[in-house]
């Protein structure tokens, strides 16, 4: 009698161990889950608080290196051209013309006989910010 007691007991034992075991696995991630997204909803009601970027600025500078969408700021090392002749050569092939200022590239609508000149340069572009374009009223090299 004493040794079912025993294998009882112990089995028992190992049987609510696991489940207690399991149950604050279980409420852990369960926590965990509620924090993350508790995290994210409050970021998300932040990026809804700032004003959005889809209306036009008028007449804004912007400064950065001409380049071509297609190479962007690194040109294909081994084609035995320059940045501007690779920059020129892409947008003949259909590439478009972009500003690169640091992180942010923008695509270049209009002027392009000005642009064009000014391909591998540092340049001060004026125009309209519309999304991640700008309608190009002028470019002139920074000196």
């Amino acid at each position: 009698m004493r040794r079912k007691r025993t294998w009882f007991s112990l089995l028992s034992f190992c049987v609510l161990t696991t489940l207690g075991a399991a149950l604050a696995f279980a409420l852990i991630i369960a926590g965990g889950s509620v924090a993350l997204a508790s995290h994210q909803g409050a970021a998300a009601v932040q990026s809804q608080d700032l004003p959005h970027e889809t209306a036009p600025h008028h007449g804004t500078s912007f400064t950065g290196l001409i380049t071509d969408s297609h190479c962007g700021a690194r040109h294909m090392r081994k084609s035995n051209m320059t940045s501007t002749e690779c920059a020129r050569a892409c947008y003949r092939k259909g590439a478009s013309y972009v500003l690169i200022d640091g992180n942010r590239r923008y695509t270049l609508i209009g002027g392009e006989n000005a642009i064009s000149k000014l391909v591998g340069e540092r340049v001060r572009v004026t125009g309209n910010l519309q999304d991640d374009a700008i309608l190009v009223d002028s470019a002139a090299p920074i000196l």
